[in-house]
């Protein structure tokens, strides 16, 4: 039987005191800490985990700077703690980023106002930054990043905050779920509700891979859908009130020498005033983010021609020389983010809409969490699985421990270190003909399971090879991403396990049949020939309808 086959029999033949809905870094968050605490959890998800907004962010781990302009000095000191004990608790995946934040003549915040700031941010953080501030003259800024646009340039700041592969951190906190005995299915999504008269819910769930329905009961469930959260809500009561406001955020890559930035940079795009990034990605940067109102569908989610044209001509503002048009963009990737909506009589922008998050109880039963950031999620899901033990105790008796998440490493941290890692395993990777970059880019994104990924091609030398010459992945990634991060699809392994979607300039068409051809056969997915021509058909459709603004962006 497949893990899938498994957790779906699970799903049908018990009853769990918490039912998760939404595979996200919140909702997978939440099951990690309450099957920590000794909780029968289950989470399902109508995609792939972590398939939307968390794996379309601005892949940062950050206080928010441009938060202590709006006083939300409460959020900004969450973050930064949090901030610290990512950098502690995963540091295979999240890793210090040198920010320069350039100050341009007649910018507000001037020097003056920056500086105050910057010592603001840092003792927020407790002095606890990785790295250390330094404020800049105009030279010394262009010494460290020539490229900067040098007109009006005065000076600048230097400090630094983390970055992160945010699809694998989602993932390897559901990992985390699973390991405390959570049982997890995607591309299974809800239907309905119908909460019976000895208060225990039974939940429809369609399954997305195979057709037809199947039910599973719980006491308690807990909606952590991020952008669907609302239309979850109504399926539990069609007379629920929308709690949110969804925002639109995309961001285009380039190859990183077509802009020539050597750090990270904050800035102010000269169309709106709007705080943006240019961000170092490996070969690659990226530029973002947009924030925009958004009432579509959020599976549909893509940048347009005006998302493009406004974070190609703010990039350009700050990299002149570069010049960058359509033709230069190698891939784009939108979110929707379910932010809280403010009071009707605020009349905030979306700019000033808060990026905190609430916790509440709808009178359908459902348990809702949303709001927040992923610098923020283990806080945020440590509360929402505390208030969900707090009730399954006081209404069914049930109790349950503690689980500390601030002390427990996220799955695949190296317990002594990633250098230390880096040496243990460099003897095994050299027998196998590996070089140092590719056991890096190993340890990168798996961390101390770098060593099974070294098992897999030594069991078969050519799951070595790079899929793409170009690129850092292994055949043996596709085939890890099956057999032990429950991909199911041509996508989840090509658009999150791997990264090929965003960094191949095809989207990885030109090697998707070679990579469904390796992973289909393997007993947890069984395709046949009929199979895997379909899911190189969706997979070359998802390719094509998240890429058409890009062809169809004009100059001007």
């Amino acid at each position: 039987m497949t893990w899938r086959a498994e957790a779906r029999r699970a799903l049908e033949e018990e009853v769990f005191d918490l039912l998760v809905v939404g595979g996200g870094i919140t909702g997978s968050g939440i099951a990690r800490d309450a099957s920590g605490r000794g909780l029968k959890v289950a989470l399902v998800d109508a995609g792939d985990i972590g398939g939307a907004t968390s794996s379309r962010s601005s892949r940062l781990v950050h206080g928010g700077l441009r938060y202590l302009e709006t006083f939300e000095f409460g959020l900004v000191f969450e973050a930064l703690r949090e901030r610290r004990r990512l950098l502690e608790l995963a540091p295979h995946l999240v890793h210090p980023l040198p920010f320069l934040f350039p100050v341009f003549r007649g910018d507000d915040p001037g020097l003056p106002k920056l500086a105050a700031g910057m010592l603001l941010y840092e003792g927020l953080s407790l002095f606890r930054s990785p790295g250390r501030q330094r404020f800049l003259t105009r030279g010394a800024a262009l010494e460290i990043e020539p490229k900067l646009r040098a007109m009006g340039l005065v000076g600048g700041a230097l400090y630094h905050d983390a970055q992160v592969d945010d699809a694998r951190l989602t993932l390897s906190v559901a990992r985390g779920a699973h390991e405390s005995g959570a049982v997890l299915i995607s591309h299974a999504g809800v239907k309905c509700f119908d909460r019976g008269p000895d208060q225990v819910t039974t939940v429809t769930i369609e399954d997305r891979l195979n057709t037809g329905t199947f039910r599973t009961r719980a006491r308690l469930v807990l909606n952590a859908a991020g952008p669907w959260s609302d239309r979850v809500r109504q399926l539990a009561d069609p007379s629920a009130t929308p709690r949110l406001r969804t925002t639109k955020g995309v961001h285009l890559l380039f190859d990183r020498e077509r802009i020539g930035n050597r750090n990270a940079i904050i800035f102010r795009s000269v169309i709106d005033d709007r705080v943006m990034f240019v961000l170092p990605w490996g070969r690659f940067t990226y530029v973002g983010t947009t924030d925009t109102e958004f009432d579509g569908d959020p599976a549909d989610v893509v940048a347009d021609a005006s998302d493009i044209r406004y974070l190609l001509d703010s990039a350009n503002h700050i990299y002149p020389d570069a010049r960058l048009t359509a033709e230069d963009i190698v891939s784009s990737w939108a979110g929707v983010r379910p932010l809280l909506a403010p009071a009707e009589e605020s009349g905030a922008s979306v700019d000033e809409t808060s990026r905190e998050h609430a916790i509440w109880r709808d009178p359908s039963g459902l348990l809702n969490v949303a709001g927040g950031k992923l610098t923020t999620f283990r806080e945020m899901a440590a509360e929402a699985a505390s208030v969900a033990a707090g009730i399954l105790k006081g209404e069914y008796g049930i109790s349950s421990g503690d689980f500390h998440t601030e002390f427990a490493p996220i799955p695949g941290a190296p317990e002594l270190g990633v250098p230390r890692l880096l040496a243990d395993l460099d003897e095994a990777a050299k027998d196998l003909g590996l070089p140092e970059d590719t056991l890096k880019h190993l340890i990168g994104r798996y961390g101390k399971n770098a060593s099974a990924l070294i098992a897999l091609i030594r069991s078969e030398p050519s799951l070595g090879d790079p899929i793409l010459p170009e690129l850092d992945y292994l055949m043996a990634e596709s085939v890890y991403a099956v057999q032990s991060e429950w991909a199911l699809t041509l996508e989840d392994v090509m658009r999150r396990r791997l990264q090929l979607f965003y960094e191949a300039r095809d989207g990885g068409l030109s090697v998707a049949a070679r990579v469904a051809a390796q992973i289909g056969p393997l007993p947890e997915l069984r395709w046949d020939a009929v199979e895997i021509k379909a899911q190189i058909d969706r997979y070359s459709d998802t390719v094509t309808r998240t890429r058409p603004a890009e062809n169809d962006s004009s100059e001007g």
